[in-house]
């Protein structure tokens, strides 16, 4: 199947709360960095790419209606070239809560020893993908935030209107369901991943 949506947006705004969002709407899996974790196998084609050796995008992501988060948004004119009728979908939020909540996990967590060759694996394609497709200095502040909002720049100047959803984290169902042309659902939107949920997970801060 084709991708309905192609997610421009970075980590950390609000992606997997879209995630959830968008499975439901649209009726199939989403592919969010959280896949990779459960599909070591992709780990290598994304290195690859990040190398400049593209996979066939519609055939590595057959089974995926929609994309969002790093590493497919480092890729979203490729995926977004290879689907033409998808929507372009750019989360995001303000840079100074952007940089908050990505220095406090994924940025921090890139800092840490991986726990597994897996993870490390995982981790090598992660900082390579910063490095190429985002900025290498990604933990300097200035230089993290001067690259969040050129990249948001870049997709909104090229995208046409009729295609993007310019979404703001806590924007909700509207956006995304009046552009697909689907029905708003009546329960809430989703709400996921919080900077605390995030580093619970990865062991940063465990629970107690």
């Amino acid at each position: 199947m084709a991708l309905q949506v192609v997610g421009a947006g970075l980590g950390r705004t609000g992606t997997h709360s879209l995630k959830a969002a968008l499975e439901q709407l649209l009726g199939g899996p989403c592919y969010h960095m959280i896949e990779v974790f459960g599909r070591p196998q992709d780990i290598p084609v994304w290195h690859a790419a990040v190398n400049g050796d593209m996979p066939d995008w519609n055939t590595f992501l057959a089974e995926y209606r929609s994309s969002v988060d790093w590493p497919a948004s480092a890729f979203w004119r490729e995926l977004a070239d290879a689907n033409p009728d998808a929507v372009v979908l750019l989360s995001s939020r303000d840079t100074d809560s952007w940089w908050k909540s990505a220095s406090n996990t994924i940025f921090q967590i890139s800092t840490l020893e991986p726990p597994d060759e897996t993870i490390r694996a995982q981790m090598a394609m992660a900082l390579d993908m910063f490095k190429h497709r985002f900025t290498a200095n990604y933990l300097d502040e200035t230089e993290a935030k001067r690259a969040y909002e050129k990249h948001n720049a870049e997709v909104r100047a090229s995208v046409p209107a009729e295609r993007l959803i310019d979404y703001r984290t806590g924007d909700g169902w509207e956006p995304i369901c009046e552009k697909l042309g689907l029905p708003v659902p009546s329960e809430p939107y989703p709400h996921l991943n919080t900077t605390e949920e995030f580093r619970a997970m990865t062991g940063m801060d465990p629970l107690t």
